[in-house]
């Protein structure tokens, strides 16, 4: 069997008599979800695969959690998308799971929800579930991403932690009358949160792989932000505001940054698209579709210390490189900075240099102005 492309044995998963997909591209035998995964959501779940009876014990809980009531309302109460129903997804998740070489197809549900949202829940078997919302939104390459996106999900194991996020969201709302219960349950659910953003930036690079279609993904990402109407966006202006966002402000708007995304499960529209694009220019994404990509029956012997290397060398990289006026405080502690007082107090948009050492007769100063003042 070649592994260079999708060809006619897809129609032999897709029960059909016609070419799927309608355009050539290539597919991954055996490929392992580390080969696409962030940094940081790669050493969590290598640790967590490690851990003897991990995914037994999590399981486990299946009967705490509503794991069994979810796929009976969806089953119940959402369209089961087939050979009869939504033919063109169906044909898109065979054709996903073909590609990502995923053994076994998960079910899919379309929900009536105006609101877009896809997700990949379960935890004795992973179900796709994507809004009426989502599927009037896209067209039919940028929702291919969408459900490469969460097949990615599904290969890489996020659909058991994504279930338990949820329970525990809903539990830490439902004590929240309890205040060291609430906390304690809340710092496990900002940890879940911080991985799943992250891996979400690895489902995106998953929908790349099956779709193979950088401009669909972009689209896709900029319509969840703006709308149906392309015509009033544009790809380069939308990631011009993903560089906005990096490098605007000051400490200030640094500190809101966290504020603003620790409560999300997903990462802001702009930065994703940016991160996407980032990697598919990168020689990682080069080397997958050269063929050159970790398999699964090599997860076994995956290092758990090379894993977190990788992703602490990934987060110093962050801090090297980002724009953002936080980390550029962060490296400059690290460099040892001189004046860290004066660099402290020109972040905070408290001045933009040193003092002037004559008195209020100074040029440039005004003898009226309050003592510390900015002048604007």
């Amino acid at each position: 069997m070649s592994d260079n492309s999708s060809d006619s044995n897809a129609d032999d998963k897709a029960g059909g008599g016609k070419r799927l997909p309608g355009r050539e591209r290539r597919r991954f035998p055996d490929i392992s979800s580390r080969a696409y995964e962030h940094p940081a959501d790669r050493s969590a779940l290598v640790a967590l695969r490690k851990l003897s009876g991990f995914d037994t014990v999590f399981k486990a809980l299946s009967g705490l959690l509503p794991e069994r009531s979810l796929r009976l309302l969806f089953l119940s109460d959402s369209v089961r998308v087939s050979d009869q129903q939504f033919q063109h997804l169906h044909a898109m998740l065979l054709d996903a799971c073909y590609i990502l070489d995923l053994p076994k197809v998960p079910p899919m549900y379309v929900t009536q929800d105006p609101q877009p949202n896809a997700m990949c829940i379960g935890l004795d078997e992973p179900i796709i579930v994507v809004t009426t919302g989502l599927v009037e939104l896209l067209d039919e390459e940028e929702m291919r991403a969408v459900v490469g996106h969460e097949v990615g999900h599904a290969l890489s194991g996020h659909a058991v932690y994504r279930t338990i996020l949820l329970f525990l969201t809903n539990f830490a709302i439902k004590i929240a009358w309890i205040p060291l219960g609430n906390l304690a349950v809340m710092a496990i659910v900002t940890a879940l949160r911080e991985w799943f953003r992250k891996s979400e930036l690895s489902a995106d690079r998953a929908g790349l792989l099956v779709g193979q279609d950088l401009r669909a993904s972009m689209r896709g990402l900029m319509k969840i932000a703006g709308g149906n109407h392309l015509h009033e966006m544009n790809v380069d202006a939308f990631l011009a505001q993903a560089e906005e966002y990096e490098a605007g402000g000051d400490l200030r708007d640094s500190v809101l940054k966290i504020l603003n995304v620790l409560p999300r499960t997903h990462p802001f529209t702009t930065v994703r698209a940016a991160e996407l694009k980032k990697w598919a220019e990168s020689r990682d994404y080069q080397r997958i579709m050269d063929g050159h990509y970790p398999r699964r029956a090599e997860d076994k012997d995956a290092s758990v210390s090379d894993s977190f290397r990788e992703s602490a060398n990934h987060y110093a990289e962050t801090v090297r490189s980002s724009k953002d006026p936080l980390m550029g405080l962060v490296r400059d502690i690290a460099g040892g900075a001189s004046d860290l007082g004066g660099r402290l107090r020109d972040a905070f948009g408290g001045g933009s240099g040193p003092a002037p050492k004559d008195g209020p007769g100074a040029p440039g100063k005004d003898p009226e102005d309050p003592p510390g003042e900015p002048r604007p």
